[in-house]
């Protein structure tokens, strides 16, 4: 179907302000089952705290510590390097880069907390490693994902949720998430076309398709800031449109976590609602088939370090 003769219900990336647009779309499509994840529905965002054990997160923690610093990856479209300090910031398709991971994310109690959510099997839209140094870990500016998924990727509604699980502690000073419980019912448009080929820029910083200071401050008044924080192991499973934001990490305490992307198979991508081209398939994935499907076949993997 040509662009133009589309049907677009959160449009975006807009060359005048527009009204925040509420949203239509339901948060759980599915039944919940786990207690951890009663309050999705209104708050967009549930806290697992003990999805990983002590010696898997230490098993994980040596794993993307390999993974960062393998020369091999260095120059890789898939490792992205701090603006400012020149470390790395994300590994993305990390699950076929590391087996454990792949398997990791297979698992019943992984891709299940997706399900239950999404109410339909999921694929994998996105995995990655973020890592945040000590003295000199940059942060991410508010957004909603599902505003760059659905411009940039042609995700055509909110449909989606992200599993941050954390390796290291997340203190209330070390950059851990800042999110705004009840946000995700607000889709706010932004402002400014999306250039062609700007996507690797925005992975360090992000500057195309971000709310306006204003749109924060109302969305603030509205819905209030939480934070994210807990022991290693523990994990954030959010609403794609949950507006969130991180700060730098200017202390000695380092914050990395895995963080997985799974969306509806009937939340399907199209073609970009709102940027001239795809972005690459390391960014978002255009295998729609199951996770679990994937994972009876043993192909989650196909190029393993």
């Amino acid at each position: 179907m040509p662009v133009s003769d589309r049907s677009d219900r959160y449009p975006t990336r807009l060359s005048e302000p527009a009204p925040h647009i509420e949203r239509t779309d339901p948060t759980v499509w599915g039944q919940v089952s786990t207690p951890e994840l009663a309050e999705f529905d209104a708050n967009g965002f549930a806290t697992i705290p003990d999805l990983l054990s002590a010696d898997e997160v230490a098993a994980f923690g040596a794993e993307i510590g390999h993974l960062a610093a393998d020369p091999v990856l260095y120059g890789d479209e898939r490792v992205i390097v701090e603006p400012v300090a020149g470390q790395v910031r994300s590994v993305f398709q990390v699950h076929r880069l590391s087996k454990p991971i792949a398997e990791l994310l297979a698992e019943s109690r992984i891709v299940g907390l997706a399900e239950q959510i999404l109410g339909s099997p999921v694929y994998l839209h996105q995995s990655r490693v973020n890592y945040m140094p000590g003295f000199g870990g940059s942060g991410f500016g508010w957004h909603s994902d599902f505003e760059t998924w659905h411009a940039e990727d042609g995700m055509p509604t909110p449909r989606a949720v992200s599993l941050s699980i954390a390796l290291t502690d997340n203190y209330p000073f070390n950059g851990s998430l800042m999110v705004m419980p009840g946000s995700h019912r607000t889709f706010v448009p932004c402002l400014g076309e999306t250039p062609e080929g700007h996507y690797r820029e925005s992975l360090r910083e992000q500057r195309i398709g971000i709310p306006t200071n204003d749109d924060i401050t109302f969305l603030a008044a509205r819905y209030g800031i939480t934070q994210f924080t807990g022991k290693a192991g523990s994990a954030l499973l959010f609403d794609s449109n949950l507006m969130h934001g991180s700060s730098n990490n200017i202390t000695p305490y380092a914050r990395s976590n895995i963080f997985l992307v799974f969306n509806s198979v009937e939340n399907a991508l199209v073609e970009p609602f709102a940027a001239p081209q795809r972005r690459p398939e390391h960014i978002a994935a255009r295998d729609f088939t199951p996770v679990r499907s994937l994972s009876a076949e043993r192909h989650l993997v196909d190029q393993v370090r």
